[in-house]
């Protein structure tokens, strides 16, 4: 074999291989000493692009978890405060039903109800004044949507989440039909002849029924207060409809005419007479009066649901969601606006989602005492729970419904909030962890080492470094042979 001294191409070799196994092992210590497969770029560039695109969703879904669960506790805040109302109206219901009992109360014992009533009010107004989270109020209506009516005969009622803003002077309201009761009236007179006869009228309504009988010798009029009373004493939701003067004598025939108390084409009753004409088309058959209109229109130039009097934003549309009231008895005039809402959009929008536009929001209503129990027809004139007055027996009555109305409101309220809590957030959070476990996975399959492999070529690279700094100490030797044969 040729002996040459310039190039001792056998240490060149163990030299490069020494710089590649040491390459090796230097690695091999890094991914043991970070636990990581991937530590730059270099390592792996298809690999580092995927593993920090996941380490950036696995982050957004640890916020989005943190963002659900702070959601939920501000809704069982709210929860908590709304249950104490719950309880202040079912204390205050009690109140109204003790004034009500007409036959054993005195002005003291209703002044003291009264007084224990207008404490349960300031309870719940205090209430939705401090009731926060943190600093921010949750129960006073700065929290949803917030609107104001502005024309006769048009009430603002509530709007959603999903209701836009309204530009600036509102959306336009136009009403092209306002609502009106079932009605029917009598084609035939009542007479004296046909109450002497023992005329018989029949009345159905929700579930309730009235017969009502004429006494011979009785005077008309006598019959007609008689089945007015009969009327309102059944509990069914129709009332006699009285022309002022149309009984000029007590004897004067007169036409009967019913309406349903509740506007609208949902609500129906049934008539029957004994005298075909007296209420009933034909003689002891039934007729069903459903001739109710529902109000219609447009708000905002869009097309309105009518339920009675409630005209509702129709969906999807920018007044999805807003309902209004039209009380007048009549729709303006052709081309005349019936007024404007003024809507202001402030729902709580909670960012459930680990990406761009993955949020989803809720309405958190006032429950003001001012705010509570509106639109309740009744005789005592009382709009809303701020209202109601307990200091006589008449108004206690009107004081049930309009309390019952309270009550009604933030139950369903409660059971709103609660749909939200666990459908929207909870069964997301539900999602959100398991994605949370299943990306961090995939990500940990990507950049993290194994650590028993990693030992395994560690262990091999040693052994080849140590092997072949021996081997160029061997080859540095080779040239060594030259001398022997310069010194003979």
């Amino acid at each position: 074999m040729p002996l040459r001294i310039n190039h001792n191409i056998a240490a060149i070799n163990s030299h490069r291989n020494l710089i590649k196994n040491t390459e090796v092992q230097n690695k091999n210590l890094e991914r043991l000493s970070s636990g990581l497969k991937i530590n730059r770029g270099a390592d792996s560039p298809a690999g580092l692009i995927i593993s920090e695109r996941m380490r950036a969703q696995i982050a957004g879904l640890r916020q989005a978890i943190d963002n659900s669960e702070t959601g939920i506790t501000m809704l069982q805040t709210a929860e908590g405060a709304l249950e104490e109302v719950n309880r202040t109206l079912i204390n205050a219901r009690q109140l109204a039903i003790s004034s009500a009992n007409e036959a054993v109360n005195d002005d003291a014992m209703l002044a003291a109800n009264q007084q224990e009533f207008d404490d349960s009010l300031r309870a719940i107004d205090r209430i939705a004044r401090i009731s926060n989270y943190g600093t921010k109020a949750i129960l006073d209506g700065s929290m949803g949507a917030n609107g104001v009516a502005a024309g006769d005969n048009l009430e603002f009622i509530s709007a959603t989440e999903k209701t836009k803003s309204s530009p600036v002077g509102g959306f336009a309201v136009e009403i092209k039909v306002a609502a009106t009761h079932s009605t029917v009236t009598g084609k035939v007179a009542l007479t004296k002849t046909l109450i002497d006869s023992g005329e018989q009228l029949t009345f159905s309504e929700g579930g309730k029924t009235l017969n009502f009988q004429t006494i011979a010798g009785e005077s008309v009029e006598t019959a007609m207060n008689r089945l007015e009373k009969a009327v309102m004493a059944s509990g069914m939701k129709i009332k006699m409809v009285r022309l002022p003067g149309s009984a000029t004598t007590p004897d004067a025939p007169q036409f009967l005419s019913f309406e349903h108390q509740e506007f609208g084409s949902k609500h129906s009753f049934q008539v029957g007479s004994k005298t075909s004409g007296v209420l009933s088309a034909q003689a002891d058959v039934s007729d069903k009066i459903q001739n109710g209109d529902d109000v219609s229109g447009y708000i905002g130039g869009e097309l309105g649901i009518g339920n009675g009097q409630v005209l509702t934003g129709s969906r999807p549309s920018k007044v999805s969601g807003l309902k209004i009231r039209y009380t007048g008895e009549q729709a303006p005039p052709p081309g005349k606006m019936a007024g404007s809402v003024t809507l202001s959009q402030n729902s709580l929008v909670f960012h459930i989602g680990p990406n761009v536009d993955q949020s989803t929001s809720f309405a958190l209503r006032s429950i003001n005492s001012k705010k509570l129990g509106n639109g309740v027809t009744n005789e005592s004139g009382f709009r809303s729970l701020n209202d109601v007055d307990l200091s006589e027996a008449s108004l206690a009555q009107d004081a049930i419904l309009i309390i019952d109305k309270a009550i009604n409101e933030i139950t369903a309220f409660r059971g709103k909030m609660g749909a939200f809590q666990k459908n929207d957030l909870e069964s997301n959070l539900n999602y959100l962890r398991n994605a949370h476990e299943n990306v961090t996975n995939a990500e940990s399959i990507i950049r993290d080492a194994d650590m028993a492999e990693e030992m395994t070529a560690f262990a091999r690279n040693q052994i080849l470094v140590q092997s072949s700094t021996a081997m160029l100490a061997q080859a540095n030797q080779t040239p060594m042979a030259v001398m022997k044969l310069i010194n003979g």
